[in-house]
Parts: C-alpha cells; sequence; structure tokens
C-alpha cells in the first residue's frame, strides 16, 4: 500500500519503491490533473542523488506525458527547493521530487507540491492513495522517455541559475562581501553544494566543502544534519577557525549549523536566531509559524515584538498555510526546516543558510554571541529529544496507550493542559512542555522535552521513556 506522510511517500527501495509502484502514483496525480482541468499547467519534476532518484523521475516523466501532460523535467540532481522554486515561477498546479529527504540510504520517495510550489496537504496526498487504490498496471499510460522529448512533452529545464539569482537579490550580498568570512560546507553526500557554494562565493566568502561525492550509502549516515552525523563538520569548524559550519540534508531542505566554537546549534536556536535578527536588526515585522515540537521562546520573542505565534502539527504543510494565512514572517520546525515570507512557500536550507551568513555580516557579531544576547532577553529552554524505535507488534500498546487511554506519567509539574491535535502534547504551568508522537516518515516514536534546563528537560524525558517503555 502506498501511503504519504508527513514529508511525502518514502519507501524501502526494491520492496515498495519500485518502478511499477512510481508510475502508479504518476498516473493517479495524472487522473487527478485532468479530473481538477488543469493538464495545461504543466508540471515540473526533478531528483536529488539517491540511489534510483534519476531513473525513477524519468519513469514518473514518462507516465505524465503519456496522459498528454508537458513536463518540465530538471535533468541534474538539485535541492528540492529548487523544484518548488520553479514550480512557483512558471505556475504549476503540481510538481515532484524523487528524494526521501533525510531517510536513511536503503529509502526513496516522492514530494509532491501544490500550487505556489509548496508542500501538499491531505487532500492531495489522500486523492492519490485513493487513485492508487483503484488502479493496475494495465491502466498505466507512459511513452518512452526519448519520443516524448522529440514530441516535446517532456522538456529539459536548468532552473538553478535562477534559483541562486532569487537568493543573491533577497539577502544583504554587499554586507557579506565585506565580512570576509570563512565558511565550511557539509551537504552531507547530497545536493546542496553547487547552489550554496555558488551564493556564498558570489559574496566572497571563503568556502571549502566537504562530503561532496557521489555517495549511495552517504557514508554509513543518514543523511540528517543534527549534532551525531556533523561530528567531522564540527571538529573542522573548531580546529580550523572557521566563522561557520553548514550541514544539509539530502535534498537540502534541511539545515544542520556549527558555530565558530564547534558547537552544534539545534535547529530550534537557528529559527530564534533569524526570527531575533529579521526583527531587531532589520526592523522586519509579522508573526512566527513553529510546529509543536519547536521551542516556545519563539513565543517570547514575538510577544516582546507584538507579534504572535502560531503553533500547528508537524509537517511543513501546516506551516506554509498557517504563514499564508496571516502573512508570517517566518515559519519553521525543530527538525531544520524553515522559510522566509518572499521566498519559496517551502523549506530551504540553501536559503536559510545564506540568511544566517548575512546575519553574521550585518550584525558583525558570532553565532555565540547572537545566542548569548537572545537568551540574556528572553531567558533559556533547552530542548530534551529521544527517536525511539519500536517493534511493529509494540506499536497498538503505544498508539492505545498514548491515544485511546490516555495515559500519562506522574509528572513534578504542575499541568496547564493537554493536546491530542498530533500526538500528545502535555503544558506545564511553568512554560515547559513534553511530547510523543509517531512520526510521519519512520517507524519511530518521537519525544521532546522543553525545559528551563538540561537537568530537569532530560529528567522529564527519561520518565516519558520509562513510563512508555520505549
Amino acid at each position: 500500500m502506498i501511503q504519504f506522510g508527513t514529508g511525502g511517500w518514502r519507501a524501502f527501495i526494491g520492496e515498495e519503491f519500485t518502478r511499477e509502484n512510481v508510475r502508479l502514483v504518476a498516473q493517479a496525480l495524472a487522473n487527478i490533473m485532468h479530473n481538477e482541468n488543469v493538464i495545461d499547467n504543466g508540471f515540473v519534476i526533478g531528483y536529488d542523488r539517491r540511489f534510483l532518484s534519476d531513473k525513477a523521475a524519468a519513469w514518473f516523466a514518462e507516465v505524465l506525458a503519456g496522459n498528454g501532460i508537458t513536463v518540465s523535467f530538471i535533468d541534474k540532481y538539485v535541492p528540492t527547493p529548487v523544484v518548488m522554486f520553479e514550480s512557483k515561477e512558471i505556475g504549476a498546479t503540481y510538481s515532484a521530487c524523487i528524494t526521501a529527504s533525510h531517510n536513511p540510504a536503503d529509502y526513496n520517495g516522492i514530494k509532491i507540491f501544490i500550487e505556489g510550489g509548496r508542500d501538499a496537504d491531505e487532500i492531495i496526498t489522500q486523492k492519490i492513495e485513493q487513485q492508487v487504490q483503484g488502479l493496475t498496471n494495465s491502466d498505466v499510460k507512459h511513452i518512452d522517455f526519448d519520443e516524448a522529448l522529440n514530441a516535446q512533452t517532456i522538456k529539459i529545464i536548468n532552473p538553478m541559475n535562477a534559483f541562486v539569482d532569487s537568493i543573491i537579490n533577497f539577502i544583504d550580498i554587499e554586507a557579506i562581501k565585506k565580512a570576509n568570512l570563512r565558511v565550511l560546507i557539509d551537504p552531507m553526500f547530497g545536493v546542496a553544494k553547487n547552489a550554496l557554494q555558488t551564493v556564498l562565493i558570489s559574496g566572497r566568502c571563503d568556502v571549502d566543502v566537504i562530503h561532496d561525492d557521489q555517495n549511495p550509502s552517504f557514508g554509513g549516515l543518514m543523511p540528517s544534519p543534527n549534532a551525531a552525523t556533523l561530528y567531522r563538520l564540527k571538529h573542522l569548524v573548531a580546529h580550523e577557525g572557521y566563522d561557520i559550519g553548514i550541514g544539509t540534508d539530502g535534498d537540502a531542505d534541511r539545515l544542520g549549523i556549527i558555530d565558530e566554537k564547534g558547537n552544534f546549534i539545534h535547529p530550534n536556536e537557528v529559527l530564534l536566531l533569524l526570527y531575533y535578527y529579521m526583527l531587531e536588526y532589520k526592523g522586519w515585522k509579522g508573526s512566527v509559524v513553529r510546529n509543536i515540537a519547536t521551542t516556545h521562546l519563539l513565543d517570547k520573542i514575538a510577544a516582546a515584538h507584538d507579534e504572535k505565534c502560531f503553533e500547528v502539527p508537524v509537517g511543513f504543510k501546516h506551516i506554509s498555510s498557517q504563514m499564508e494565512a496571516d502573512d508570517s514572517l517566518i515559519g519553521g520546525e525543530s527538525s531544520g526546516g524553515l522559510t522566509i515570507r518572499g521566498h519559496i512557500k517551502g523549506k530551504d536550507g540553501v536559503f536559510a543558510s545564506s540568511l544566517l551568513v548575512e546575519m553574521i555580516s550585518v550584525t558583525n557579531k558570532k553565532l555565540s554571541e547572537m545566542l548569548d544576547e537572545i537568551y540574556s532577553k528572553y531567558g533559556y529552554a533547552y530542548t530534551a529529544e529521544d527517536d525511539c524505535i519500536f517493534k511493529i507488534s509494540d506499536r497498538e500498546r503505544l498508539y492505545n496507550k498514548i491515544y485511546i487511554d490516555k495515559e500519562l506519567p506522574e509528572f513534578n509539574y504542575d499541568i496547564e493542559k493537554i493536546s491530542y491535535a498530533d500526538g500528545a502534547k502535555v503544558y506545564f504551568k511553568n512554560g515547559g512542555w513534553a511530547l510523543a508522537r509517531f512520526s510521519g516518515t519512520e517507524p519511530l516514536l518521537r519525544l521532546f522535552v522543553e525545559m528551563e534546563d538540561k537537568i530537569k528537560a532530560k529528567a522529564v524525558l527519561l520518565q516519558l521513556k520509562e513510563f512508555l517503555k520505549v
């Protein structure tokens, strides 16, 4: 069964991620486009560096072309944000990228985007799932890729220059030129290098890159930029005198940042830095949107500037929808994805990284100094988290305990309220909170706790794990 999660459809290569299933998804989407009379708006498709991504993109394009839909095919691996950008530029109602983002190397998948280049919501993905259930392989219409090229139902495009130019035009490139920064990039064997390096070199940064070759196994690590996977980046930044280290996930829509001391800057802190910088230093106005697993310090920064902070479920589609509804300035999540008003409506690690480099250049302050400034004004909060692997046979027990029986540990803190909008989130009266929810992309139970210091956060996290027996 093909099921979409919070970040598209992802599946094991060779088991569920097969040519037949990719074609079924493409046919389902083609049927939807015909039913909605939007085939004249075209379609954009791109792919990352994962095993089979280029071939799967071609399979997908062949089906759309076989259904009379003109496909703009990006003929080399690109960041997922490039696909979203081009979709917005040409006014496509639908587009797609072949990627499993930060999942392990034996996964691949498909992200679907809708009008404006933002993540498809549940209404669209459920339509695709329902269409797929009614299809067989004999229902799939497709045309050979080269034949479609000759008929111009598949057109080769390269929007990378336009994407890079859009970022350069958005940021203060002149300030970056004057700063003479040293930057180290770790694309984690993914697709960020070309775009990010071009932006930073345009700003006259001294740029070096590690882990940039083609490696289908991602060096034996998950291509997820966190404190554990960016260990080499942390070491080199600290010992070689770089101003910032930038890590990006497999398809470059998420980032992980290392400060000048070699410390990992949590994605929560990246959001704090950028929102504070835009309000305090650039004088911009606007609310912030965060998901339920993201720091509540954003609420304090917003309130101090007479702005609102909106909380939404996990899934960037919820963030982009709320941003659009309130014309929010920034939206992001604790997993490392964010976007800014005026850019694309989906997360973009290349753009966010470029804006952080601008921040260092404009303020003439190191990352650690900017964080200290924020904490001195709004207080400190520590987020403890854990991804708990469970047996398939144990899922029902966990689900019943969390969602049906709604059982909770005997916390040592007074509870203000409890929400089951997405998992179970406990809001404590002291401003802290705890969350347990199932991952929408992997067989994991994700636990998050935010408290006023590390000791308290770790203690609540341990209490939650012991209570759930994970």
